[in-house]
């Protein structure tokens, strides 16, 4: 006789696991930058009230805004897409590194997977390679099933070690940005 196959759980979506491991964490401001990709975890952090959030006008102020709320004794994290990571190595190097902050940034990639953008594609070749050289923790993310893990992980130890993490949500997980030809 043949068994029937157990049904699989529902599998939550990214900016689902995002949301829940912020509140976990107790992670309560998130400036961003919109874009995109972004956009359902953006409404769905408006909707709740644990969070307050808000658009920035630059990355950087959104850098600044988390740094102060650390200061204050607030946990905050910080939405981007890839271009606009380029304009933050100063605001790193001068602010959250020398001043231990546990800037939490999540990045959605651009540049890669057929960007028809050049730019971006410049952006998403040296973000790591910066990341790298400041010496700041970044993982990116491509598969559903590590994505909790990581971002938890990554934001507690941001937090014990006072030190910046980067999470780069890959088109792999997020579906990226549709280009029509």
């Amino acid at each position: 006789m043949a068994h029937a196959e157990e049904p699989r759980p529902a599998t939550r979506p990214w900016h689902e696991i995002v949301l829940q491991t912020l509140k976990s964490n107790d992670v309560r401001l998130v400036p961003y930058v919109p874009d995109r990709v972004l956009t359902t975890l953006i409404k769905n952090i408006h909707a709740d009230p644990f969070f307050t959030a808000f658009p920035t006008a630059r990355e950087e102020e959104a850098v600044g805004i988390v740094s102060g709320a650390w200061m204050g004794g607030k946990r905050g994290a910080v939405l981007m897409q890839t271009s606009g990571f380029a304009t933050l190595p100063n605001a790193l190097a001068s602010l959250a590194l020398p001043y231990q902050i546990p800037l939490i940034m999540f990045v959605s990639e651009r540049g890669t997977l057929g960007e028809f953008n050049y730019g971006q594609s410049l952006v998403c070749r040296t973000m790591r390679p910066v990341l790298d050289s400041l010496a700041i923790e970044h993982h990116t993310m491509t598969r559903l099933d590590e994505m909790e893990f990581i971002v938890d992980r990554s934001i507690k130890q941001a937090i014990a070690t006072q030190a910046p993490v980067a999470l780069i949500l890959s088109p792999l997980l997020t579906g990226g940005k549709v280009f029509t030809a």
